[in-house]
C-alpha cells in the first residue's frame, strides 16, 4: 500500500518538523482515507493519560526539587545546643569531729565532674553532720570560751593594753566570735567562730560557715528532714494511729468523790496530751501501781516528772486549766486517772500509737481497770498536809489514808476471815464450759501478773492476751476481782489462764469492774482448751444460755 502525501501515517517530508503535523491533528487529507475527528481525539487523550504510580512519582520529584532549591537560598540559623549539668561523684568519708566532747560537727565533700560546655552540678559541695559525742566533764571550758581566750594579751584597735576575753552572747550575729573584755564595757568581734560552735548556750544549733544551722532528724545540719508523729524520719504518719477521745464519765449520784480511771496509755505511745478544765485533778500512775503525779490524795506542784521512760510536763493554771504532756515514746503502760471534786466536764486525751501496739481489744476509755476504792470519810488524816494550789483551797481535797491498802496475799487463810475457806470446786467438763461461756460478760486468755488482798476480796492484775467473747470493751491490762480471800479459784502468778468473768456495777454506780465469782471458770490455758473454746459459741442461744 502506498501512502499519500496527505495521509496521516505518511512520513514527514525532509526539513519539516513533526510537530507541525501534530497541529493539524483531526483534519483529513483531501482524497485520502481519513479517520473521524471523534476517534482521533479519543486516541490522543488515551496516549496522554498517566498511571497513579507515575503521578505519585512526579509529586515526590517536585517536592524534592523544592527542598533542594531552598537549601541554596542561604544558611539556616544555627540552633543552640542545650547545655546539661555535670555529675557528682560519691560522697567522701566523714572528717574528724571539731570537738572531743559535747557539741561538734564533721563534714564530707564530693566533686563535680563536667565537660567545659556543661553547667555546674546542682546541690551542695559539702555536707555537715552533728557528732555523737559524750558530754564534757564538769568544769570543762566551753568551745566558744576557748576561742576567745586565744586573743588574750593581744593588741586590739591599735591599743597595747592587754585584755582578757570571755564570750559575749548579746551581739546580733550569733556565729561571730564576739568576746567581752574582762573588766570593761565593750566587746570585740574576732571574725567568725569555728565550725561546730554552739550558736548560744541554751540552743543545740551549731554554727557552720557563719550560719546558725539546725540538725534535721537525719543528723545533717541544715537539713529540713523532720520526724513524723510515729518517730520515723521523713515519714508520713503511716506506721502509727492517732488515739483521740474525750472521757465523759458522769459524776456519781451518790456523791462519791475520789480517783477514777480515765484511760490507759500503752507502751510505745508518742506525743501524749491530756487536758482538763475543771476543779478536778489529773493523776498519773505507772504500770506497777506507783503514783507519779497527784497520787494518794496529795496534789503536786506543776513541773516535769519522770514516768514510763519519758519526761511528763504537768501544768496547772489559776483558771483551773490542767494538762499532762509527754513526747514519748513510753517504755511501759501509764494509767491516767482523775481525782473527782465536781461533775466531770470532759477530759480530752490523745496520743500516737504504733500500729503493732494498737490491739483490737483495746478501749482507751474503759472504766473496768480500777484500783482499790478510796472514799472520803474513812480512816485518819495523814500526818503531812497536802500541797494545794489556790484556787482551789486546801479544804477541797480530803487528806485521808485509804481504807484498804494493798498488801501481799497470804497463802491460805488470811487474817480477818471467818474459819476455814473450805473446798474450792472448779467447774469442769463440756457442759460447764458452755454454761459459763454463754452466761459470762468476758471470756479471755490472760497472764496473772500479781495478786493482792484488798479488804475481804482478792484483786488480780492480769495481762489480757486474747479475747474469745466480751460484751464490753477491755484493755490489755485489767484488774480481776474475786469476792473472797481464799484463793478460789486458785490462780498462780506468771501463769496463763482462760477466765470467764462478769461485769460488776454496784447500786451507787461507784464500782465498775471485772468480777470472777467464787468457783468461777478459770482453767489453765492450753492449745486443747483453746480449740475447745472456739467451738463453744455455736452452742449459745440468743438468750445467752446453752441449748
Amino acid at each position: 500500500m502506498r501512502l499519500g502525501a496527505g495521509d496521516p501515517l505518511a512520513p514527514a517530508a525532509p526539513g519539516r518538523p513533526l510537530s507541525m503535523r501534530a497541529g493539524r491533528r483531526g483534519a483529513a487529507a483531501p482524497g485520502g482515507r481519513g479517520r473521524p475527528a471523534g476517534q482521533e481525539r479519543a486516541a490522543a487523550d488515551g496516549a496522554g493519560s498517566t498511571s497513579p504510580l507515575t503521578t505519585v512519582f512526579l509529586i515526590w520529584l517536585t517536592f524534592l526539587c523544592t527542598v533542594q532549591g531552598t537549601d541554596h537560598m542561604g544558611p539556616r540559623p544555627r540552633q543552640r545546643r542545650q547545655l546539661g549539668y555535670g555529675a557528682w561523684t560519691h560522697w567522701g568519708s566523714w572528717s574528724a569531729c571539731s570537738s572531743t566532747c559535747g557539741d561538734g560537727a564533721s563534714f564530707r565533700t564530693r566533686r563535680c565532674i563536667r565537660f567545659p560546655e556543661e553547667e555546674m552540678c546542682k546541690g551542695p559541695l559539702r555536707q555537715y553532720r552533728v557528732c555523737e559525742l559524750d558530754e564534757c566533764l564538769p568544769g570543762s571550758v566551753p568551745f566558744r570560751a576557748v576561742q576567745c581566750s586565744l586573743y588574750d594579751g593581744k593588741p586590739v584597735l591599735g591599743s597595747q593594753t592587754p585584755y582578757q576575753w570571755v564570750p559575749f552572747h548579746g551581739a546580733p550575729n550569733l556565729c561571730d566570735l564576739n568576746c567581752l573584755a574582762v573588766g570593761h564595757n565593750f566587746y570585740y568581734t574576732f571574725g567568725r567562730v569555728l565550725d561546730g560552735t554552739r550558736c548560744s548556750p541554751d540552743s543545740r544549733d551549731l554554727c557552720i560557715s557563719g550560719r546558725c544551722l539546725r540538725a534535721g532528724c537525719d543528723g545533717l545540719l541544715g537539713s529540713e528532714s523532720q520526724a513524723d508523729a510515729c518517730g520515723v524520719c521523713g515519714g508520713r504518719n503511716e506506721s502509727c494511729v492517732l488515739v483521740h477521745h474525750v472521757f465523759r464519765a458522769a459524776f456519781p449520784s451518790s456523791g462519791y468523790f475520789g480517783y477514777q480511771n480515765v484511760t490507759q496509755i500503752p507502751a510505745g505511745a508518742r506525743h501524749i496530751k491530756v487536758t482538763d478544765s475543771s476543779r478536778n485533778y489529773l493523776a498519773l500512775m505507772t504500770a506497777n501501781q506507783r503514783y507519779v503525779i497527784n497520787g494518794d490524795w496529795a496534789i503536786d506542784w506543776p513541773g516535769t516528772y519522770e514516768a514510763g521512760g519519758t519526761q511528763v510536763r504537768y501544768t496547772r493554771t489559776a483558771d483551773a486549766h490542767e494538762s499532762l504532756e509527754a513526747a514519748g515514746p513510753t517504755q511501759e503502760d501509764l494509767l491516767v486517772m482523775v481525782l473527782f471534786q465536781e461533775p466531770n466536764a470532759g477530759i480530752e486525751f490523745q496520743f500516737w500509737l504504733p500500729k503493732e501496739h494498737f490491739h483490737p481489744i483495746q478501749s482507751d476509755a474503759s472504766p473496768l481497770r480500777q484500783p482499790q476504792t478510796r472514799e472520803v470519810g474513812d480512816g485518819s488524816p495523814r500526818e503531812h498536809p497536802a500541797i494545794l494550789p489556790a484556787p482551789p483551797s486546801q479544804n477541797d481535797i480530803a487528806r485521808k489514808t485509804p481504807q484498804w491498802e494493798g498488801t501481799p496475799l497470804p497463802a491460805k487463810v488470811p487474817p480477818g476471815s471467818s474459819g476455814l475457806c473450805g473446798v474450792c470446786d472448779s467447774p469442769r467438763g463440756k457442759s460447764q464450759r458452755i454454761h459459763h461461756y454463754c452466761n459470762s460478760d468476758f471470756v479471755f486468755r490472760a497472764r496473772i501478773l500479781s495478786k493482792r488482798r484488798v479488804g475481804q476480796e482478792t484483786r488480780y492484775d492480769v495481762h489480757v492476751l486474747h479475747t474469745y467473747h466480751n460484751r464490753f470493751p477491755v484493755v490489755r491490762r485489767e484488774f480481776v476481782w474475786v469476792p473472797d480471800a481464799c484463793d478460789c479459784p486458785l490462780l498462780a502468778e506468771q501463769r496463763e489462764y482462760v477466765l470467764m468473768a462478769r461485769r460488776h456495777v454496784n447500786y451507787e454506780h461507784t464500782l465498775n469492774r471485772l468480777l470472777l465469782p467464787r468457783g468461777g471458770y478459770a482453767r489453765p490455758w492450753t492449745p486443747r482448751e483453746d480449740l475447745q473454746l472456739r467451738d463453744v459459741p455455736k452452742h449459745c442461744s440468743r438468750g445467752g444460755t446453752p441449748p
